[in-house]
């Protein structure tokens, strides 16, 4: 904890930014808007499979516009990248207020998956990434605490706002927070950090005179040790997705209560956060690449505690598996791309890996439901997904074998 305090005290104003980015990001996650879907579809009379396709469509096309804007992080001054996507996320929250039609729906939950689950996140992550070479994985673990903490408080608001203004006044107070808090605390904090004595390379003017050296998309996606390190690097938000959106039919089998569940998001955000932080020092000390083939063991611990255990007891063993999980994985697979390709074109490498991760968590809920609708018992689904991320981990041991390669060259 030493080592975190002394750190954030020399590096708190683009620390900060990388938390607020995250944080406000969650505006377009999947477990801030599901807390919108049920007044959603009552109000604009839509079913629960109609609703459920638009979602899909959504992250389906933020996911491409993701892989076709993330890159422009490495031309543009961040300042102005970090500006257009909060921008790009108030329109959306406006959008949502006013989205009386399918098709203003749709697009609104375009533009909310796009700026809130994409490009903001995406900034925050580059950002820590290619600054910080020693400390990158705190820097990420700090940064990405925005996402548990928003995981605590939001739902909160939202349940608050819903109840005070009704749904579609929650997004309008939404929308008024992005140019009254996010976009000048972001601004601030990065003229701030350009105005250390080490001027951050994350704020420097990109030059197109000079374009940067460094592995780009096309020498990651003919470089096989990409594709072995892919599976595990998606197994955890694939699986994750699968088993959320899912969770009628492991409450059915277990046959636990609703809101003994709903409980044990307590125990998921806490041990999230906490091994986030832990990740983020294992990280400094050993690399990404060396803890990448066991990042997903506890994934694997989990999805079996649900395959092979009953009793109310396995609801917060298996959640409390799934947030250190999740803690793990931010950190890890944030500074791998970084370590094994460097830094100078992270943005477009990184845009590349987000869209996969988002196509993945589109994919999950629909092939999880397939199975269910077969009747494939739990035990046999869950177990099946163990192997899977088993074999995921394998492969991953080698991908990237060396202690921090070097940097792949164009």
């Amino acid at each position: 904890m030493q080592a975190y305090l002394l750190f954030i005290r020399q590096h708190w104003p683009l620390l900060s930014f990388g938390f607020i980015s995250i944080f406000w990001g969650n505006f377009g996650q999947s477990f801030f808007i599901s807390w919108y879907g049920a007044s959603i579809q009552t109000s604009l009379g839509l079913s629960a499979s109609v609703y459920g396709s638009l979602y899909s469509a959504a992250t389906l096309g933020s996911g491409l516009a993701v892989m076709l804007l993330g890159g422009l992080i490495d031309r543009v001054p961040l300042q102005r990248f970090a500006a257009s996507a909060g921008a790009g996320l108030m329109l959306a929250c406006l959008l949502m207020t006013f989205s009386l039609t399918i098709p203003l729906l749709l697009l609104a939950l375009f533009c909310l998956r796009l700026c809130g689950q994409g490009l903001l996140p995406h900034a925050s992550h580059t950002t820590m990434a290619r600054y910080f070479d020693n400390h990158r994985g705190k820097a990420l673990s700090l940064a990405a605490s925005g996402v548990p903490l928003g995981e605590i408080l939001l739902p909160l608001i939202a349940v608050i706002l819903i109840g005070l203004i009704g749904w579609r006044g929650s997004w309008l107070i939404l929308a008024a927070s992005i140019p009254l808090i996010y976009l000048p605390a972001s601004l601030y904090l990065l003229r701030k950090a350009s105005q250390t004595t080490h001027r951050p390379p994350a704020l420097e003017e990109p030059s197109s005179a000079t374009p940067p050296k460094g592995a780009g998309r096309r020498q990651v996606l003919s470089d096989y040790r990409f594709w072995l390190a892919l599976p595990a690097v998606l197994s955890a938000p694939f699986v994750v997705t699968g088993i959320f959106i899912q969770q009628g039919f492991v409450l059915n089998e277990k046959g636990w209560d609703p809101l003994w569940l709903a409980s044990c998001f307590v125990v998921y955000g806490i041990t999230h956060w906490c091994s986030s932080l832990l990740a983020g020092l294992l990280v400094d000390l050993f690399s990404a690449c060396r803890l990448l083939p066991f990042m997903l063991l506890p994934l694997i611990a989990a999805v079996l505690a649900l395959a092979g255990l009953d009793g109310l007891w396995v609801a917060p063993l298996f959640m409390a598996l799934l947030g250190i999980t999740i803690g793990i994985a931010g950190p890890v697979t944030g500074a791998l791309w970084a370590e094994v390709y460097g830094t100078a074109k992270l943005g477009s490498i990184r845009s590349l890996t987000s869209a996969m991760m988002i196509f993945s968590t589109a994919a999950s809920p629909v092939l999880y439901g397939a199975f269910i609708d077969v009747g494939v018992s739990l035990a046999r689904l869950f177990i099946g997904t163990a192997l899977g991320v088993g074999l995921a981990s394998f492969l991953a041991l080698f991908a990237y074998r060396q202690d921090r390669p070097k940097p792949l060259e164009p």
